[in-house]
């Protein structure tokens, strides 16, 4: 499952619009978290304009 450091987190919902099983939802605070039904494609790491998306592994 992939993680996105929130600290670094802008808020754009980038990832969240191209999780092809919409494992990423927004937080209360405006930052986007993963879910487990992440399936590990790997796109929400392209889109990404701030590299805070990476391998939980």
């Amino acid at each position: 499952m992939h993680i996105i450091d929130e600290e670094g987190c802008i808020g754009c919902g980038a990832c969240s619009e191209v999780c092809p099983v919409d494992a990423i939802a927004a937080t209360e605070e405006g930052k986007y978290r993963i879910s487990d039904t992440c399936i590990n494609c790997g796109a929400c790491v392209e889109v990404c304009p701030v590299g805070v998306i990476s391998s939980g592994e």
